[in-house]
C-alpha cells in the first residue's frame, strides 16, 4: 500500500515546492526546516494508522475518557539526510525510541550497490515502526535496512516514509518486501530515475543540501 501526500492539496505541497526550488535550496537552514516540517505533516498522517486505547482523565470541570496512541512508534533514520526529516517525526511522537543506520551508495561500481555498516537499533518486534529516508530512489537502501531491522522478528507494521520517491524504487520495495507488513508514505512520486539513479525531477542530493557537499 502507498499513500502519496501530494495527491491531495495540503500545506505539504508548499514544503515540497520549497524543497525542490533551486533558489530556495541555497539556504541550508531553510531546507532542513522544510524537511522537518514535511516530517510533521507526514507523522500526522501516519498517526491515523496507529493503535489507540481509551484513557481516563480529569479536566477542570469533569471526568472523561478519550483515545490516545497506545505506544509511540519506533523511528529508524537512515543517515545523513534523514536527520531533519526524522526530527519532524520525533516532534510529533516525542516518546518514541529512535534507531540509526549508516547507509550509502558505494563509489566506483557500475550498478548501484549499498553499504550499510552501522546499526544502532532498538527492539522492533511487535512494534509500529517508521523508517525515515527522504529519497526513495532505487529502493535498495530501504530494503537492506528493513531486512536487517527485521532479522530477529517482525514489527507489527512498517511505515516507510520518504519525501520524494521514484516509481522504480517503489516497485523494487514492493517486490522485495512483499511478505512484510509495510506501507510506503511519499510526499510525492516523481517521473523516473536517470542513468545515475537520481530521481527526476527530484530535488538534488538531500544530504548535500542539508549539510554541504561531501569530499
Amino acid at each position: 500500500m502507498i499513500h502519496i501526500l501530494s495527491e491531495t492539496n495540503s500545506v505539504a505541497n508548499q514544503f515540497l515546492f520549497e524543497l525542490r526550488n533551486k533558489d530556495i535550496q541555497n539556504d541550508r537552514a531553510r531546507f532542513r526546516h522544510n524537511l522537518k516540517r514535511l516530517g510533521w505533516v507526514m507523522a500526522y498522517e501516519v498517526s491515523k494508522k496507529l493503535h489507540y486505547e481509551q484513557k481516563d482523565l480529569i479536566t477542570p470541570l469533569a471526568s472523561m475518557h478519550m483515545p490516545v496512541i497506545a505506544l509511540d512508534p519506533v523511528i529508524i533514520t537512515i543517515l545523513r539526510a534523514a536527520t531533519p526529516f526524522m526530527e519532524g517525526f520525533l516532534d510529533i511522537f516525542h516518546h518514541s525510541e529512535v534507531g540509526f543506520v549508516g547507509a550509502y551508495r558505494k563509489k566506483g561500481t557500475e550498478e548501484v550497490e549499498i553499504s550499510a555498516d552501522y546499526y544502532a537499533l532498538p527492539d522492533v518486534i511487535n512494534r509500529d515502526v517508521i523508517v525515515v529516508d527522504p529519497m526513495l530512489a532505487t529502493g535498495k537502501s530501504m530494503v537492506k535496512v528493513v531486512k536487517q531491522l527485521c532479522e530477529n522478528g517482525l514489527p507489527t507494521h512498517l511505515h516507510l516514509a520518504c519525501a520524494v520517491a521514484a516509481p522504480e524504487g517503489i516497485d523494487y520495495v514492493t517486490d522485495q518486501l512483499d511478505d512484510f507488513p509495510a506501507t510506503i508514505w511519499a510526499g510525492a512520486v516523481d517521473l523516473y530515475l536517470n542513468d545515475k539513479s537520481y530521481i527526476v525531477p527530484g530535488l538534488g542530493d538531500a544530504g548535500d543540501l542539508c549539510y554541504g557537499p561531501k569530499n
